[in-house]
């Protein structure tokens, strides 16, 4: 996990930007909205998921597969795998 408290602090709060982008789906299902517009929600919420993904999954790349690890990766190869990586969960 993150390892400075600023760190996870931007975590906790992209977990609760995605909680309220959840809550809307939730009141727009409620509210008989349009098909189109849950839709979008719904797109909004897959990105932000697949966003925070991507943030956990560089920071353990960062920090448990480089320098502090014992199972150790060139920064090089780790900066490689997490742009892989970013583009996949795109």
């Amino acid at each position: 996990m993150s390892h400075t408290e600023r760190e996870k602090t931007k975590l906790l709060n992209r977990v609760r930007k995605t909680r309220g982008q959840l809550d809307a789906v939730e009141r727009a299902l409620a509210g008989d909205q349009d098909c189109g517009d849950i839709l979008m929600l719904l797109a909004a919420v897959k990105g932000a998921v697949a966003g925070l993904m991507a943030e956990v999954l560089e920071d353990h790349i960062r920090y448990h597969l480089t320098d502090a690890s014992k199972e150790k990766i060139a920064p090089e190869l780790a900066d490689d795998l997490i742009d892989l990586v970013r583009a996949y969960v795109k």
